[in-house]
């Protein structure tokens, strides 16, 4: 009973996530996640436009309130919004781009479209981005497109838990096209990366005492030559005046 309580829950989780994806497709809708709460269920709706998420004077969040009263039988469903804060790092808005993309303009310029979104996501600051279109296009025969830069794991707990992946379809004309972004974000931490530390630089206190001590003692040295050369001058001045003094005598007693 447990585990069909359980199953069911998750099931009725995943046909609501559906139905909002589907009223609210062109609104960027990131993460939808629905919350019991003692006043009822809460729905978290992550968008990167909240505001045609609400509508004009909250008309998309009152059929949305309504389908999930009658369809789903919530007694008082609540929609909270947030915002992406950037949306060219998920990988579910950045794949229902390349749909909306592809089903506007044609299946004639999807390398133009996966080389524009793949740039930006690497401009984001992302460390690998891969988008895989497969499908009939842009011939009739079905083939899969690879477009990919930077680096990015594809295999370990790193590519399952870290590597943000995401699955979407694009219906055209020639048949049904499947899209797959996987992004690798900046702030992952890897396994396997090392980071290199530079080994502390170990001074000498008594090579630099020593030093210290043959400076001073080089300066006393130069000190006290400048003195004994100074007292040396003013002796021989001395000496010079008085020889000088007792030779005028002489010669004024002549």
């Amino acid at each position: 009973m447990i585990e069909r309580k359980f199953v069911s829950e998750k099931l009725k989780e995943f046909m609501i996530g559906e139905h909002v994806n589907e009223k609210l497709k062109h609104a960027g809708q990131s993460e939808i996640k629905l919350k019991k709460t003692p006043l009822g269920e809460k729905l978290i709706i992550t968008a990167s436009r909240p505001g045609l998420v609400v509508g004009r004077k909250g008309e998309n969040i009152k059929v949305l309130t309504s389908d999930l009263k009658k369809k789903f039988k919530l007694d008082n469903p609540q929609i909270e919004i947030e915002e992406v804060e950037n949306q060219f790092m998920d990988s579910r808005i950045m794949a229902d781009k390349i749909a909306m993309t592809l089903e506007r303009f044609g299946a004639a310029r999807f390398k133009s479209i996966g080389y524009r979104v793949l740039t930006d996501i690497m401009n984001a600051g992302a460390l690998g981005a891969e988008i895989l279109i497969s499908g009939k296009i842009p011939s009739a025969r079905a083939k899969r497109w690879r477009f990919y830069q930077g680096y990015l794991k594809k295999s370990g707990s790193v590519a399952v838990d870290g590597v943000l992946t995401s699955y979407t379809i694009a219906n055209l004309k020639t048949g049904v096209v499947g899209i797959q972004v996987r992004i690798m974000p900046a702030n992952l931490e890897l396994p396997d990366k090392i980071d290199y530390k530079q080994a502390p630089v170990l001074e000498d206190v008594t090579d630099k005492k020593v030093a210290g001590k043959t400076e001073e003692l080089s300066e006393e040295v130069e000190d006290k030559a400048e003195k004994s050369k100074k007292v040396a001058k003013k002796a021989t001045k001395k000496v010079a005046k008085k020889a000088t003094k007792k030779t005028a005598k002489k010669l004024l007693k002549k």
